[in-house]
């Protein structure tokens, strides 16, 4: 048997909420405990004066009642605490409980200077004492007592302290609810802010803190949507500023009489054109993209692209196909697959792509090669802006180090997850997986009859 670790709860609803429960149960307790206390203490003090007069009153009546009556008078003179026994009782040790010596002291103090008397306790599992003297005609009288340390409780009380902590504690939970729920629907927006930056804006009501905190954090989307667009804006401009000297360039080369030296400058030409036009296009997967999503025939979508590589002389294969249906948006997806099998088709020459579909799961595209791989600390490096790993990826191969930045900024916008991997053999796999559909998409398309 395992033994039991306590461990903190993690959510803050969940701390707040036991910390304050607890502590309301803490103070409940230590409430009832000293009111408790102190009304058996209040008891304690009007039983021992309520003992002195009485116990005074019931000896001086047996002294003045003939012999014979007094036996008849016993029951009449008996209380819930003490009782009258004609005789000499039970001897024993001298009263050493404190609530037993306060009796003592009281009787004492009511009859004490007329009636020499003594006390002694009686054993047995509660408190008992008896105190001992002689009427004025020498008969034994005993006072036989078990002193109560406090009043029964009624039956009602307990039910009505539980009820009373559950109010509490209700109470407690709907405070803490209150007082959170400002805070799940700030991270709910956090998470929802993706690059399109079109997240749900937060309510400004409700208490000063919390209005002033959505403000701030509507304030916040609108100034980074309004510098992702400045920027957007801005590599716009150097690209269609830098198309007119490229274009200037490319004449003066056409009427250049050095082949060797021209050819070598219009490469160069065409590699700062298509990095140029993928910088604005990685800026613009930043700022997001203002498709609408749709429900869409991942098979045939991914059939039509292998077609199309096919159409252009490319080893492109799609093994094993699967219907699965999806809601996405279609040209996003479509550009990231494009930019993985180009990636594949750089290094390797051929690409594959499997789908596997999980009932009620994700759908995960991969993209296969075998290639050089990548070595597996650079595996989430890659995915950085302008960055290449110069044993495989060079200027060479025609790569500006975007085409993964630009497919993994896709897949955030999406809402999928892209990774890389390394294959058994050599060769690379780049794995797409879209999150399974909300209740209600349904995934599997039934085909049609004939």
């Amino acid at each position: 048997m395992r033994p039991f670790i306590w461990r903190w709860p993690r959510t803050l609803f969940a701390r707040l909420a036991l910390i304050l429960c607890v502590g309301l149960a803490l103070a409940q307790t230590l409430s009832f405990w000293l009111t408790m206390t102190e009304r058996d203490q209040a008891t304690t003090n009007l039983m021992m004066d309520y003992i002195e007069r009485e116990v005074a009153s019931s000896v001086a009546l047996l002294d003045h009642l003939p012999p014979a009556q007094r036996a008849a008078w016993l029951p009449r003179l008996a209380r819930r605490s003490y009782q009258f026994v004609l005789g000499p009782g039970i001897t024993g040790t001298p009263p050493g409980a404190r609530l037993s010596a306060r009796v003592e002291r009281s009787i004492s103090d009511g009859i004490g200077a007329e009636y020499p008397l003594t006390a002694n306790e009686v054993p047995g599992d509660r408190e008992h004492l008896q105190v001992h003297l002689r009427l004025t005609d020498g008969t034994p009288l005993t006072i036989d007592i078990h002193p109560l340390s406090s009043i029964p409780l009624s039956g009602w009380l307990p039910l009505v302290l539980v009820l009373q902590l559950a109010v509490l504690a209700a109470c407690c939970w709907i405070a803490v609810r209150l007082a959170t729920r400002p805070l799940h629907e700030l991270a709910q927006a956090a998470d929802t802010l993706g690059p399109d930056l079109k997240a749900a804006r937060l309510r400004e009501d409700g208490p000063s803190e919390v209005a002033r905190a959505a403000r701030a954090f509507n304030a916040m989307q609108d100034r980074i949507a309004m510098y992702l667009a400045e920027r957007v804006q801005i590599l716009a401009a150097i690209s269609h500023d830098l198309q007119t000297p490229i274009t200037r360039m490319r004449l003066r080369i056409d009427v250049m009489d050095d082949d060797a030296q021209s050819a070598k400058l219009r490469q160069d030409l065409l590699e700062m054109e298509s990095l140029v036009k993928e910088g604005v296009t990685y800026a613009r997967t930043l700022h997001g993209t203002a498709e609408a999503a749709c429900r869409i025939d991942l098979d045939a979508l991914l059939d039509s692209l292998v077609y199309d590589y096919a159409d252009a002389g490319h080893a492109v294969s799609y093994e094993n196909p699967q219907p699965a249906a999806v809601v996405t948006r279609p040209q996003a997806l479509r550009r990231i697959v494009v930019n993985l099998v180009d990636n594949a088709l750089k290094f390797s020459g051929a690409a594959a792509l499997e789908v596997s579909v999980t009932p009620h799961g994700p759908v995960t595209i991969a993209v296969l090669d075998r290639g050089p791989g990548i070595p597996a600390e650079q595996l989430d490096t890659v995915f950085e802006p302008f960055y290449r790993i110069e044993s495989s990826r060079n200027r060479q191969t025609g790569g500006t180090g975007l085409g993964l930045a630009i497919a993994r900024q896709l897949a955030q916008a999406i809402d999928a997850t892209l990774s890389l991997h390394n294959r058994d053999g050599g060769g690379l796999e780049a794995r797409l997986t879209l999150k399974a559909p909300r209740e209600g998409q349904e995934r599997a398309f039934t085909p049609a009859a004939g």
